[in-house]
Order: C-alpha cells, then sequence, then structure tokens
C-alpha cells in the first residue's frame, strides 16, 4: 500500500471503531489492524471520517446582475479546510445553447481551480421545457440531477413541473426542487412595500412556513404521479418535514435536506445582522430550528448541505429593501464543524448526513464512505480542539459569517482528497486545481467514471 493511517478512531455511518487504514492509488485498499504501507501517517487521539459531501452550493454564480463573492477556487479552498472533499454546483443554459453545452461550460469553468471534486446538477427553466429531449443526454453525460424553481422570475408552474418530471421519469432522472409559493411571496412583498415595512425582519413574514409546505406537498404528489425520484432542497420548516414523512412512509423516493443556517440560527438574526443573513426559504422562529433539529436526528431529513452563496457585507447592505438584498450565506466551511455540535448529535449520525448519504442519493458512488474501492477522501479530525466561528477564522471570501460567536469542539486538522493531502495541520496545500469532475448515475447497474 502507498500509505497507512495507523492508530486513528473510524467513524462511518454505521458505527466508531479503532483501525489503520490503507491507501493505494488515491484509493482505500484495506480498512483493519496492524496494515503496513510504504508510508505510515499516525492518527492516534484523531477521528478518522470519510472527506465531506456538499449537495448544494452556488459558486462562480451570476444572479440579479452581481457575481457571488467565492469562485470556484476560492469556495473548493474553504470547503476543504472546512473538512468538505466533494460538492456539486448548479448548471444554467443561456439562450440558444443546449444543456450538455452549459454543462461542458461549467465543467470547464472548475477544472484546474477548484481544489476538491465536483459535480453539477443542471437547471430546468422554462426556456428549457421545448428541449427536454436533451435530458437523456444529460444524464448520459454524468448529471442525472435537474433543479426545478418554484420561487423567482424563472419559476415553474405546476403543469410545466409535471412535464419536466414526466421527462427526467423516463431519463432515469431526478427532480430537485425549491419549494415556495411565489405568488404568495410576491403578494406579501407588494403589501409589506405599499406599507413602508422595509426592515430585513420582513423577509420571513414574507415567506410563510405554511406555503413552503403547500409547495412541498405539491411536489410530492407530481412525484408520486409521474414515478420521479424527488429531493426537497433546504427545508425549514416542520410544514415540509411532515409531508416528506408521509411520502416516504408510502413507499415514495423522496429525500429532504436542511442547511446550518436553518439548524443553528433563528429569526432574531434579523435583529442582530440586518439584511446580512437573508436567504430563501428564510432562516424561521426558533421552534422551527428546534424542530428541524429532532427532525435530522430520527431521519425524517436525510441530508445537511449549505446552499453556500456568499454575497459581501457591502452587496447586502446596497439594497434599498429587504426584497432587494441578494440572497444568500456563506457556510461551505463551517458545516461539518457546526453538524458535530448539535444537540443530540452522534457520530455516525454526524458522518450519514454530512458525507454518507448525500453520496449515496446522488450517485458519488465511491464518495462518502470508508470501505475498500472508495475514493480515499478522508479527514483526520482533532476531536479536543475548540474554535468559535468568526469571519478571522474562516476562509469564504467574504468579511462576515451568519455564525460568528459559535463556539465548536473539533475541527480538521488534516484532509486527503484521493489520497493526496490538500489540508496539513489545519493549513491548505494546494493554492486551487486538482479537483476532478464526477461523473454520477442514479440507481443501480452503472460504474462511476471520472
Amino acid at each position: 500500500m502507498d500509505l497507512v493511517i495507523a492508530g486513528g478512531t473510524v467513524v462511518t455511518s454505521e458505527g466508531v471503531f479503532e483501525a489503520d487504514i490503507g491507501l493505494r492509488e488515491g484509493r482505500i485498499a484495506a480498512v483493519g489492524q496492524g496494515l503496513s504501507g510504504r508510508r505510515r501517517m499516525e492518527a492516534r487521539g484523531r477521528l478518522i471520517t470519510p472527506g465531506g459531501v456538499d449537495v448544494h452550493v452556488h459558486l462562480q454564480y451570476h444572479v440579479g446582475g452581481l457575481d457571488t463573492a467565492d469562485d470556484f477556487a476560492s469556495g473548493s479552498r474553504a470547503a476543504v479546510l472546512g473538512g468538505t472533499t466533494t460538492f456539486l454546483d448548479f448548471v444554467e443554459t443561456r439562450p440558444g445553447q443546449t444543456m450538455l453545452e452549459a454543462l461542458q461550460e461549467r465543467r470547464r469553468q472548475a477544472e484546474g481551480r477548484s481544489v476538491a471534486d465536483f459535480g453539477f446538477h443542471m437547471t430546468i427553466q422554462p426556456s428549457d421545457l421545448a428541449n427536454l429531449d436533451q435530458v437523456a443526454g444529460v444524464v448520459e453525460a454524468g448529471c442525472p440531477t435537474f433543479k426545478h424553481y418554484m420561487a423567482y422570475g424563472f419559476c415553474l408552474d405546476d403543469g410545466q413541473l409535471l412535464t419536466s418530471f414526466r421527462a427526467l421519469a423516463a431519463s432515469g432522472g431526478m427532480a430537485l426542487v425549491h419549494a415556495e409559493n411565489w405568488d404568495v411571496i410576491r403578494r406579501l412583498v407588494a403589501e409589506n412595500l405599499e406599507a413602508g415595512l422595509v426592515h430585513p425582519r420582513m423577509h420571513p413574514r414574507c415567506r410563510p412556513a405554511a406555503f413552503e409546505g403547500q409547495a412541498a406537498g405539491r411536489v410530492l404528489d407530481l412525484a408520486k404521479l409521474t414515478g420521479t425520484p424527488v429531493y426537497l432542497f433546504h427545508v425549514t420548516c416542520r410544514e415540509v418535514v411532515e409531508r416528506l414523512a408521509a411520502a416516504r412512509s408510502g413507499g415514495l423516493a423522496a429525500w429532504g435536506e436542511t442547511c446550518p443556517q436553518y439548524l443553528c440560527l433563528d429569526d432574531e438574526v434579523f435583529e442582530r445582522l440586518g439584511p446580512l443573513p437573508i436567504c430563501s426559504p428564510p432562516i424561521r422562529e426558533k421552534a422551527q430550528q428546534q424542530r428541524l433539529q429532532n427532525a435530522l436526528m430520527r431521519g425524517d431529513l436525510q441530508v445537511v448541505s449549505t446552499d453556500h452563496c456568499p454575497f459581501t457585507s457591502a452587496q447586502k447592505h446596497a439594497a434599498a429593501d429587504f426584497s432587494r438584498v441578494p440572497g444568500g450565506v456563506p457556510a461551505m466551511e463551517s458545516r461539518m464543524m457546526l453538524v458535530r455540535n448539535l444537540p443530540g448529535m452522534t457520530l455516525p449520525r454526524w458522518v450519514d448526513v454530512c458525507c454518507t448519504t448525500p453520496a449515496r442519493v446522488m450517485g458519488l458512488t465511491r464518495k462518502g464512505r470508508i470501505l475498500p474501492g472508495c475514493d480515499a477522501d478522508l479527514v483526520l479530525w482533532d476531536p479536543q480542539a475548540r474554535r468559535t466561528l468568526g469571519p478571522e477564522n474562516l476562509h469564504e471570501n467574504v468579511d462576515w459569517s451568519p455564525f460568528e460567536g459559535i463556539p465548536v469542539c473539533g475541527v480538521p486538522e488534516t484532509v486527503l482528497r484521493r489520497g493526496e493531502v490538500v489540508v496539513s495541520e489545519g493549513r491548505l496545500v494546494p493554492e486551487e486545481g486538482g479537483g476532478v469532475f464526477q461523473n454520477r448515475w442514479i440507481g443501480a447497474g452503472r460504474n462511476q467514471e471520472t
């Protein structure tokens, strides 16, 4: 074996045990006792987890006339410093561009720049509905997941969702959905602006949890009707959790994610930070935060991603009212540390929601596990190290963090990406590059090739 990581405490979604991990040619070759190899890395006193898998990020993204603060280089650096070695971003077609052309263009933007391995979801906008015959080619190209918006100017109505879901079901694709009721949101925003109510605290009041739940229910019904597997992005409330749990208990292939901002923050943050934490769906009241934590622990939510979409404080404060603030928060580096420190979080459940299940659901067959044949994406954690999160010790390309002041115990010390050390003693080794595009397929019968 090329390298043996010896004497560490291995954490998987199934359990915690002492073992050596042997690596060969960028993959895990063996997990056991007394392994030997050409090189040895001592890991006694350290937790060893799979590399984190963040399946919902927005890097190098232009929206509303603004560019996100993180590009593929800076965002991926922050990711690996936080223990995340693989992420999935998004592709949108431009006028006159095929889906495959858009996918290849986006891939070229990340190649040679991203430190982490990466892949993409294709976005289905109204203008793409005439080109759903291209879906099968995109799936064949290793991009089997397709995002649908039920909010913003490029949202889809139920009939359009039905049309897209049918195309995905016929081609082996999965529907990913941002579920909100855009008609209700627009009316509430207009009424509050007309009344002169412009403070950021109005943001969550214009996006009621009841209507996030209603929108999610419509999505789940459409998935059942069409036989399409479905994944709900950034769940913020009990109203969605209950519908999702009922659908899954009825046998529907459906999954739900939530994010650190919803698990660790409540709507008090708008009084403290003003427009900075505006994201959609919104951060909600304390009771919803606690319900999400409980849902995550009992398995009614299956994944924690970030929806990382960073803007600087200047970009956020430039808006005249809450409705014009660019939405999104930075979270790629903080995610695994924050989730590890949630009340009641066990080590196996931590790995399951941050590594194993997101990889499995999204078709990353060699990621998220510590098993022979898997990529040697590994994180050695100092379980006793303590840190208070803030922009001074985080590396996203922004000057603020919604998690500033939150203490965490346990930080990444060494990170390996396919057997190569990319973080050593908490410091980045490569400045950029080295990440590899991940071909993915949903379901059995295909082997992942990169």
